[in-house]
């Protein structure tokens, strides 16, 4: 399986090098998603998920959001870095995938901090209440703008916005079809927004950091 990134993959080793490893438990589920998953890309792999857990540390997050959980490797690298007595909701629509996710909850020393919730995002989303202080956006494309309006609803006033995918292997720039020109659309809607700060970082897929003014 080959991750997703817009860099060599020479560049990608030196950098999965030069970051702190995994632990052993965050590795086996690693491996696990690369070797048995048919979508393994959809990881978001050492580099991208050290990045979402420093996003916890400097928020001093309590409540973080996640939209798209997969196999829970995000969603267990930021709750590595909340406060014991914190919480992680992750949404995923896909009840299997939720349940190996959850299997892998189950042995983690951080499990107990994530609430899985199966099902339409949207729909979840619709259930909850903020404030959260942090979200990372990592589902389906094409419900990104949507996504985007609905965690700044819920954003607390010093809260981040995390969105994975953001420069769609580089089709942002000659969209054709529905997901591109979803993701593409959200970058327009966010570069436009007076409402934020931002910055598009060119790691992994593109991760799009926002925040309000």
């Amino acid at each position: 399986m080959d991750i997703i990134t817009m860099v060599s993959p020479e560049i990608e080793k030196y950098a999965v090098d030069h970051t702190t490893p995994l632990p052993d438990h965050m590795e086996a589920l690693k491996q696990y998603t690369m070797d048995n998953m048919p979508s393994a890309s959809m990881l978001s792999g050492p580099i991208e998920g050290t990045l979402l857990q420093f996003l916890v540390w400097v928020t001093c997050a309590r409540r973080v959001l996640e939209i798209g959980c997969f196999t829970g490797f995000s969603a267990q690298m930021m709750a590595s870095a909340l406060p014991d007595d914190a919480t992680l909701i992750t949404c995923e629509i896909d009840s299997n995938v939720a349940a190996i996710a959850q299997s892998h909850l189950d042995r983690s020393p951080d499990g107990h901090k994530i609430d899985i919730r199966v099902g339409p995002a949207l729909e979840t989303l619709k259930s909850l209440e903020g404030p959260f202080d942090l979200v990372f956006i990592d589902a389906d494309k094409t419900s990104y703008v949507d996504y985007y309006e609905r965690a700044m609803a819920m954003l607390s006033d010093r809260g981040i916005i995390a969105i994975d995918n953001v420069l769609w292997s580089g089709r942002v720039l000659s969209p054709e079809d529905d997901s591109d020109h979803a993701i593409a659309a959200l970058n327009d809607r966010v570069s436009q927004d007076p409402r934020v700060r931002h910055v598009l970082l060119p790691i992994r897929d593109g991760v799009m950091l926002v925040h309000k003014v």
